[in-house]
Protein backbone atom coordinates (compact mmCIF):
# COMPACT_ATOMS: atom_id res chain seq x y z
CA UNK A 1 0.00 0.00 0.00
CA UNK A 2 1.75 3.57 -0.46
CA UNK A 3 1.04 6.25 2.28
CA UNK A 4 0.45 8.58 -0.90
CA UNK A 5 -3.24 7.52 -0.83
CA UNK A 6 -3.96 8.48 2.41
CA UNK A 7 -2.38 11.81 2.46
CA UNK A 8 -5.05 14.45 2.13
CA UNK A 9 -6.17 18.00 3.63
CA UNK A 10 -9.44 18.75 5.58
CA UNK A 11 -10.37 21.04 2.70
CA UNK A 12 -10.26 17.62 0.38
CA UNK A 13 -12.21 15.50 2.61
CA UNK A 14 -14.82 18.63 2.89
CA UNK A 15 -15.11 18.83 -0.78
CA UNK A 16 -15.40 15.30 -1.07
CA UNK A 17 -18.28 15.31 1.44
CA UNK A 18 -20.07 18.55 0.17
CA UNK A 19 -20.14 16.98 -3.60
CA UNK A 20 -21.00 13.48 -2.46
CA UNK A 21 -23.42 13.71 1.08
CA UNK A 22 -24.82 10.43 0.63
CA UNK A 23 -23.92 8.50 3.77
CA UNK A 24 -23.64 5.10 5.23
CA UNK A 25 -24.58 5.16 8.85
CA UNK A 26 -23.35 2.28 10.62
CA UNK A 27 -24.45 2.34 14.70
CA UNK A 28 -21.49 1.12 16.62
CA UNK A 29 -24.03 -1.92 18.11
CA UNK A 30 -23.79 -5.65 19.12
CA UNK A 31 -26.16 -5.53 16.58
CA UNK A 32 -24.78 -3.43 13.88
CA UNK A 33 -27.55 -1.01 12.30
CA UNK A 34 -26.59 0.19 9.16
CA UNK A 35 -28.69 2.88 6.95
CA UNK A 36 -27.87 5.12 4.03
CA UNK A 37 -29.06 9.04 4.67
CA UNK A 38 -27.35 12.23 3.30
CA UNK A 39 -25.13 14.38 5.59
CA UNK A 40 -23.79 17.46 5.64
CA UNK A 41 -20.49 18.61 7.26
CA UNK A 42 -20.23 21.44 9.54
CA UNK A 43 -16.80 22.94 9.82
CA UNK A 44 -15.34 25.74 12.26
CA UNK A 45 -13.74 29.10 11.08
CA UNK A 46 -10.92 27.81 9.91
CA UNK A 47 -12.17 24.51 8.20
CA UNK A 48 -11.62 21.90 10.48
CA UNK A 49 -14.20 19.05 10.63
CA UNK A 50 -16.51 19.33 13.55
CA UNK A 51 -19.61 17.72 13.25
CA UNK A 52 -22.38 16.32 10.58
CA UNK A 53 -25.92 17.51 10.41
CA UNK A 54 -28.43 15.29 9.15
CA UNK A 55 -32.08 13.48 10.01
CA UNK A 56 -33.30 9.73 10.35
CA UNK A 57 -36.59 8.24 9.84
CA UNK A 58 -38.16 7.61 13.46
CA UNK A 59 -38.74 4.48 12.91
CA UNK A 60 -35.20 3.25 12.60
CA UNK A 61 -33.06 1.52 14.89
CA UNK A 62 -30.30 4.70 14.79
CA UNK A 63 -32.75 7.20 15.55
CA UNK A 64 -34.36 5.06 18.92
CA UNK A 65 -30.96 3.85 20.20
CA UNK A 66 -29.91 5.45 23.96
CA UNK A 67 -27.09 8.07 24.38
CA UNK A 68 -24.71 4.96 25.22
CA UNK A 69 -25.47 3.76 21.72
CA UNK A 70 -25.29 7.03 20.06
CA UNK A 71 -21.23 6.29 18.32
CA UNK A 72 -21.57 5.63 14.62
CA UNK A 73 -19.74 5.48 11.64
CA UNK A 74 -20.18 7.37 8.67
CA UNK A 75 -18.91 6.41 5.14
CA UNK A 76 -18.64 8.78 2.16
CA UNK A 77 -17.88 7.90 -1.15
CA UNK A 78 -16.41 9.94 -4.05
CA UNK A 79 -15.82 9.36 -7.87
CA UNK A 80 -14.96 5.94 -8.64
CA UNK A 81 -13.94 3.76 -11.39
CA UNK A 82 -12.34 0.66 -13.09
CA UNK A 83 -8.69 1.07 -14.34
CA UNK A 84 -7.99 -1.37 -17.15
CA UNK A 85 -4.62 -2.27 -18.46
CA UNK A 86 -5.89 -1.01 -21.89
CA UNK A 87 -6.59 2.35 -20.27
CA UNK A 88 -3.03 2.47 -18.64
CA UNK A 89 -1.27 1.25 -22.26
CA UNK A 90 0.27 -1.27 -20.53
CA UNK A 91 -0.34 -4.98 -21.34
CA UNK A 92 1.72 -5.95 -18.24
CA UNK A 93 0.34 -3.86 -15.51
CA UNK A 94 -2.46 -5.35 -13.08
CA UNK A 95 -5.99 -3.72 -13.70
CA UNK A 96 -7.45 -2.08 -10.70
CA UNK A 97 -10.08 0.34 -8.92
CA UNK A 98 -9.55 4.13 -8.28
CA UNK A 99 -11.95 5.38 -5.79
CA UNK A 100 -12.31 7.89 -2.70
CA UNK A 101 -13.98 7.20 0.99
CA UNK A 102 -13.92 8.96 3.55
CA UNK A 103 -14.67 7.32 7.12
CA UNK A 104 -15.92 9.57 10.35
CA UNK A 105 -16.54 8.11 13.58
CA UNK A 106 -19.10 10.42 15.23
CA UNK A 107 -21.31 10.50 18.05
CA UNK A 108 -25.13 11.33 17.20
CA UNK A 109 -27.58 13.15 19.18
CA UNK A 110 -31.04 13.12 17.88
CA UNK A 111 -33.21 16.26 18.98
CA UNK A 112 -36.53 17.31 17.89
CA UNK A 113 -35.69 21.13 17.95
CA UNK A 114 -32.94 20.29 15.07
CA UNK A 115 -35.38 18.33 12.42
CA UNK A 116 -36.75 21.80 10.62
CA UNK A 117 -33.01 23.04 10.43
CA UNK A 118 -31.79 19.58 9.25
CA UNK A 119 -34.22 19.15 6.49
CA UNK A 120 -33.82 23.10 5.42
CA UNK A 121 -30.33 22.75 5.41
CA UNK A 122 -30.13 19.51 3.45
CA UNK A 123 -32.52 20.83 0.76
CA UNK A 124 -30.91 23.79 0.41
CA UNK A 125 -27.46 22.26 0.22
CA UNK A 126 -28.95 19.75 -2.46
CA UNK A 127 -30.98 22.78 -4.78
CA UNK A 128 -28.28 25.43 -4.56
CA UNK A 129 -27.49 24.81 -8.37
CA UNK A 130 -30.78 24.39 -9.21
CA UNK A 131 -31.64 27.78 -11.74
CA UNK A 132 -35.06 27.98 -9.36
CA UNK A 133 -34.06 26.26 -5.98
CA UNK A 134 -36.88 24.56 -4.60
CA UNK A 135 -37.70 24.85 -0.93
CA UNK A 136 -39.68 22.97 1.81
CA UNK A 137 -41.88 25.76 2.27
CA UNK A 138 -43.51 24.81 -0.84
CA UNK A 139 -44.67 21.82 0.59
CA UNK A 140 -47.52 23.83 2.33
CA UNK A 141 -48.81 22.18 4.99
CA UNK A 142 -48.15 18.29 4.13
CA UNK A 143 -44.35 20.03 5.09
CA UNK A 144 -45.53 19.05 8.81
CA UNK A 145 -46.84 15.73 8.37
CA UNK A 146 -43.63 14.86 6.95
CA UNK A 147 -41.21 16.07 8.85
CA UNK A 148 -43.14 14.38 11.84
CA UNK A 149 -41.13 10.83 10.26
CA UNK A 150 -37.95 12.21 10.82
CA UNK A 151 -35.92 13.68 13.47
CA UNK A 152 -33.20 15.70 13.07
CA UNK A 153 -29.76 15.17 14.73
CA UNK A 154 -25.81 16.55 15.31
CA UNK A 155 -22.92 13.99 15.39
CA UNK A 156 -19.81 15.65 17.01
CA UNK A 157 -16.89 14.19 15.04
CA UNK A 158 -14.79 12.08 16.80
CA UNK A 159 -11.70 10.99 14.16
CA UNK A 160 -11.70 11.55 10.51
CA UNK A 161 -9.74 8.76 8.04
CA UNK A 162 -9.96 8.62 3.86
CA UNK A 163 -8.02 7.08 1.01
CA UNK A 164 -7.23 8.59 -1.98
CA UNK A 165 -6.78 6.11 -4.17
CA UNK A 166 -6.33 8.07 -7.36
CA UNK A 167 -3.04 6.68 -9.27
CA UNK A 168 -0.15 8.92 -7.28
CA UNK A 169 2.34 6.17 -7.71
CA UNK A 170 1.88 5.66 -11.07
CA UNK A 171 4.97 6.61 -13.34
CA UNK A 172 3.99 10.25 -15.63
CA UNK A 173 3.19 8.04 -18.76
CA UNK A 174 0.87 5.42 -17.12
CA UNK A 175 -1.16 8.40 -15.42
CA UNK A 176 -1.39 10.36 -18.80
CA UNK A 177 -1.86 7.52 -20.71
CA UNK A 178 -4.98 6.79 -17.99
CA UNK A 179 -6.10 10.37 -17.34
CA UNK A 180 -6.53 10.79 -21.80
CA UNK A 181 -8.76 7.40 -21.83
CA UNK A 182 -10.51 8.26 -18.78
CA UNK A 183 -13.94 9.39 -19.82
CA UNK A 184 -15.39 10.02 -16.10
CA UNK A 185 -14.74 14.09 -15.60
CA UNK A 186 -15.34 14.37 -12.10
CA UNK A 187 -12.51 11.15 -11.23
CA UNK A 188 -10.42 12.59 -13.71
CA UNK A 189 -10.56 16.11 -11.48
CA UNK A 190 -9.95 14.22 -8.82
CA UNK A 191 -6.70 12.05 -10.02
CA UNK A 192 -5.36 15.46 -11.60
CA UNK A 193 -5.69 16.94 -8.25
CA UNK A 194 -4.24 14.93 -6.04
CA UNK A 195 -1.31 14.26 -8.53
CA UNK A 196 -0.95 18.15 -7.91
CA UNK A 197 -0.91 17.94 -3.82
CA UNK A 198 1.89 15.16 -4.23
CA UNK A 199 3.78 18.04 -6.58
CA UNK A 200 3.94 15.44 -9.58
CA UNK A 201 1.56 17.59 -12.01
CA UNK A 202 -0.07 20.63 -12.05
CA UNK A 203 -3.93 20.21 -12.08
CA UNK A 204 -5.75 22.22 -14.05
CA UNK A 205 -7.99 25.20 -12.42
CA UNK A 206 -11.59 23.73 -13.73
CA UNK A 207 -12.42 20.19 -14.09
CA UNK A 208 -16.13 19.91 -13.61
CA UNK A 209 -15.71 19.08 -9.98
CA UNK A 210 -19.48 20.05 -7.65
CA UNK A 211 -16.83 21.24 -5.02
CA UNK A 212 -18.91 23.65 -2.34
CA UNK A 213 -18.46 25.19 1.06
CA UNK A 214 -19.13 23.46 4.29
CA UNK A 215 -21.82 25.23 6.57
CA UNK A 216 -19.24 27.18 9.49
CA UNK A 217 -20.38 26.32 12.53
CA UNK A 218 -19.12 26.95 16.13
CA UNK A 219 -17.22 23.62 17.80
CA UNK A 220 -20.02 22.85 20.39
CA UNK A 221 -18.18 19.97 22.45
Amino acid sequence: MSDKFITWSDQDVSDVINAYPMASILGLVEDPLTLDMPVLLETDASGKHVSLLGHLPRRSDLASTNEAQSRAVFIFRGPAGYISPAMAGRSNWAPTWNFITVKIIADISTDDQLTDEALRCTVAHMEKDQQSPWSVDQLGERYEKLKAAVIGFRARIISVSARFKLGQDENSETFEHIIGCLSDAKLKYWMLRMREAEGIEEAPASVGNPVVKSKKVEPTL
